[in-house]
C-alpha cells in the first residue's frame, strides 16, 4: 500500500472518530486529528529524506550515519568521543562500532589522550569531506526548492518552536 493510501486511511479514521466525539469537544479532538496528522507528515518526510540521502551517499560509499560524523569532525577539527556523541545524540558507546569502521576506511584518526579519545580527520578524510559535504548541502537544501525564502524562514521558526516544545516536555 502507498505512503499516500495510509494517510488516506489515516484521514478516514480520523474523521470517523471526530464523528463519534465522546469526551472533549469536536475543537479538541480536531486539534489533536490535526496534531496527529502533522506527526505522520512529518515522520514521512523524514523517513523518505533519509532513504533519498542514503542514496545519494552511496556514490562516496558512505551512509548518513557516517556523513553525520565526517561533518561533525570535520566542522570542529578535532572532537573527544564524548563530544561526537553528544552532538549526535546518541551514547558514547553506539558510536564505537561507526568509528571504527570510518578508521578503517582510514577516514578518521583516534588519538589517546589520557582518559579522553580524540578525533581527527586523516588526508583521506578531509578529502572525502571537502568533496562530499558541499554537493551533500547542495542537495539537502533542493529538497526545499518549492519553498520562496519566508516559506523557508517561517517553516523552520514553526520546527524550532515544536522542537523547543519537545524539549519542555
Amino acid at each position: 500500500m502507498s505512503e499516500e493510501n495510509h494517510e488516506i486511511i489515516a484521514n478516514e479514521v480520523y474523521i470517523e472518530a471526530d464523528n463519534h466525539v465522546i469526551n472533549g469537544s469536536v475543537g479538541d479532538r480536531q486539534d489533536e486529528r490535526l496534531g496527529v496528522l502533522i506527526w505522520f507528515r512529518i515522520s514521512r518526510i523524514f523517513n523518505q529524506s533519509l532513504r533519498s540521502t542514503n542514496q545519494h551517499l552511496k556514490q562516496w560509499d558512505l551512509s548518513a550515519a557516517q556523513f553525520d560524523v565526517l561533518v561533525q569532525i570535520g566542522a570542529h577539527k578535532r572532537l573527544t568521543q564524548q563530544e561526537l556523541a553528544d552532538k549526535l545524540f546518541v551514547t558514547k558507546g553506539n558510536i564505537t562500532q561507526l568509528l571504527g569502521k570510518m578508521e578503517e576506511l582510514g577516514l578518521i584518526k583516534r588519538e589517546q589522550e589520557w582518559k579522553k579519545k580524540w578525533l581527527s580527520l586523516t588526508d583521506q578524510g578531509w578529502e572525502l569531506y571537502n568533496d562530499v559535504v558541499p554537493k551533500q548541502e547542495a542537495f539537502q537544501a533542493s529538497h526545499f526548492a518549492g519553498l520562496n525564502r519566508e516559506e523557508k524562514q517561517q517553516l523552520l521558526g514553526l520546527l524550532r518552536k515544536i522542537q523547543k516544545n519537545n524539549i519542555e516536555d
